[in-house]
């Protein structure tokens, strides 16, 4: 059991890595949105939360107006993280960012990150942005083009404050930013 359970985390990495090399985008607003839901889902195998994160619905937020929102609940259909379903829900000003578990900004709503940052401190929510330097302003993990291909930042101490923590194998495939 424990041995395909490290065979099935070993198809997931791969996957990730698949898509992260392969990823092509064209310009920022051609971005393919598919492959940014695919490895979000792929993230919640390689992160853990706090034990009191692990029960009832596993909440994804997006913050702003992003071709994400449809594209992540296609993508999710039907799928779990351990036994907690998978909700996605377009975030406003006015809920509680804390509620979820990963809050997604859009680029068009990034310069509210330091205010999000700020709101979510210390509590277990993976912030991830798409846009350029956010990385050093709050964001936990963030999508950049680099060469006309998608890739990874982690800002480790950012996720380490949440409380929250990331497989080695998560860390190898991504640019980590201190």
């Amino acid at each position: 059991m424990k041995k395909s359970i490290e065979i099935l985390k070993l198809f997931c990495l791969a996957g990730i890595f698949l898509l992260l090399s392969i990823g092509k985008v064209q310009a920022q607003h051609a971005t393919d949105y598919t492959i940014h839901a695919t490895l979000i889902y792929r993230f919640t195998k390689y992160i853990d939360w706090p034990a009191n994160k692990k029960s009832g619905d596993f909440i994804i937020g997006i913050i702003g107006d992003s071709p994400l929102y449809d594209d992540l609940k296609n993508f999710i259909a039907n799928k779990t993280v351990g036994n907690q379903r998978i909700v996605v829900t377009k975030i406003t000003a006015s809920k509680n960012y804390s509620n979820c578990h990963i809050l997604f900004i859009s680029e068009e709503e990034s310069g509210d990150l330091k205010k999000i940052a700020e709101l979510t401190s210390g509590a277990p929510v993976l912030l991830i942005t798409e846009y350029n330097g956010l990385a050093h302003k709050g964001s936990c993990f963030n999508f950049i083009t680099v060469n006309d291909r998608l890739k990874l930042e982690i800002n480790k101490s950012n996720v380490e404050q949440r409380n929250l923590h990331i497989a080695s194998e998560l860390l190898e495939l991504a640019i980590i930013i201190k």
